[in-house]
């Protein structure tokens, strides 16, 4: 169990969980206690009750768990979510990041396009190869690649905090977070995808458990969430530590344009030019884990919707695709991701959250249903607010945004919330009325 918490960990914690907490320690200063909260409620309680949810329900999968709505809507919301934190978004992500915090230093600018495009080839034909044996993942992530990165990344963090860059408390707060620094920490949290692998990375547990010979699904069900409790403490642990390095390294640097910046810095204030190094193993070892499996989770749920197609098909697609996607530029794609992510949480966290309170209030598709349809209009108004501003002065999208503006929490990102719980209410009436 402990292994196959430590992969689930290990699956988990890419580059994006190393340098925006990093990043929210910065903007939060003297409230990184407070903003940290908002952080660990979305980067580790959601994926949390993800995990758990799957595991009280007995399900498969995402798809398994989304068919309690309708099968419609779990095929769309199940390929939507795989497309994002697999082939279009995930995973470029992955490349481009380590590429740009662990390699750029060590190349000339005008080299760097062309030494992108080949660490892309590199990186993601090593995790296609790692990715072909699914049932080895425990092995190589949670025995070999986990542990090497906990190790290195604990040394960088004992030093910073043995001998402190700065103070936590008089530094100066920034952004939203002056007046909302939980919900600003939430929020950074979406930016993670955590919430999203909960869901993702079901399959790839259950199957993990699977081949230590269990098969009984209560006791796969106690394994999913014994797995899900060990991976979450860790990064939770992970998660505050790093916030509080980002607040105590103001004491030294200005605020940086990213987390990744500043982690950089620290490695470099810290052990010189030998920190450099460290940082990029430290970086590619994090991402590498991650891409491993999100490319076999891709392959793995792809063939149980559509059995036609091998798995091997479906990882050579998720090794692929984000090969070309990540020569695009970090920037840009996540100001790509933002209005998909933006759209796909607030259906995520009310599929969870409805999974785990299953034992109170039921399985009813009335239930499901209801409260998944009174999610889906403000998740869509959602993620229209974080198009692009031509888009958003488009004649059809204008009455679109001044619909959410009227929504409670809207000015927050939450629009959905009050309607998400009014369906809830409604759905589990109905249910109760007509017993299905």
């Amino acid at each position: 169990m402990l292994f196959i918490g430590m992969m689930l960990f290990g699956l988990f914690f890419g580059a994006g969980n190393l340098i925006f907490p990093i990043f929210l320690g910065q903007q939060a200063g003297s409230s990184v206690g407070w903003a940290a909260i908002g952080l660990l409620l979305a980067g580790i309680g959601i994926p949390l009750l993800g995990v758990t949810g799957i595991g009280i329900t007995h399900s498969e999968g995402v798809f398994d768990l989304a068919t309690k709505v309708n099968r419609p809507f779990a095929y769309l919301f199940t390929i939507l979510l795989y497309l994002t934190v697999g082939p279009f978004f995930a995973l470029p992500r992955l490349a481009t990041t380590s590429f740009q915090i662990g390699l750029v230093p060590f190349i000339a600018p005008h080299h760097q396009s062309l030494a992108l495009g080949l660490f892309s080839i590199a990186f993601f034909g090593l995790a296609w190869w790692l990715a072909r044996r699914p049932g080895k993942l425990m092995t190589y992530v949670g025995k070999w690649l986990t542990p090497l990165f906990l190790v290195l990344l604990g040394a960088l963090m004992l030093v910073a905090f043995l001998k402190p860059l700065g103070d936590l408390s008089g530094v100066p707060v920034r952004g939203s977070y002056v007046h909302a620094p939980i919900l600003s920490g939430f929020m950074e949290g979406y930016n993670t995808m955590d919430a999203l692998a909960s869901l993702a990375f079901g399959i790839v547990v259950i199957d993990s458990i699977r081949d230590l010979g269990v098969t009984e699904p209560g006791q796969i069900a106690k394994d999913v969430i014994k797995a899900g409790t060990i991976s979450i403490a860790l990064m939770g642990v992970i998660y505050t530590l790093l916030a509080l390095m980002g607040t105590m390294s103001l004491g030294h640097f200005s605020l940086a344009a990213n987390g990744g910046i500043t982690l950089a810095q620290i490695a470099n204030y810290y052990f010189g030019t030998w920190g450099t190094g460290l940082l990029a193993l430290i970086v590619i070892i994090a991402c590498l884990k991650t891409a491993i499996g999100l490319i076999s989770a891709f392959g793995d749920a792809g063939h149980a919707l559509f059995p036609r197609i091998p798995y091997a098909v479906l990882i050579g697609i998720a090794g692929v695709l984000p090969c070309l996607f990540a020569n695009i530029g970090l920037t840009k794609l996540i100001a790509a991701s933002t209005p998909v992510l933006l759209f796909l949480y607030p259906l995520a966290i009310v599929l969870i959250l409805l999974a785990v309170l299953s034992p109170l209030m039921g399985t009813s598709r009335w239930l499901f249903g209801t409260a998944m349809l009174f999610t889906l209009i403000p998740a869509i108004f959602a993620g229209i607010t974080a198009l692009p501003t031509a888009i958003q002065n488009a004649v059809w999208c204008r009455p679109l945004l001044a619909l959410n503006a009227y929504l409670p929490l809207a000015s927050q990102g939450f629009g959905w919330v009050v309607p998400a719980l009014a369906g809830t209410l409604i759905g589990w009436i109905a249910s109760r009325l007509t017993a299905n």
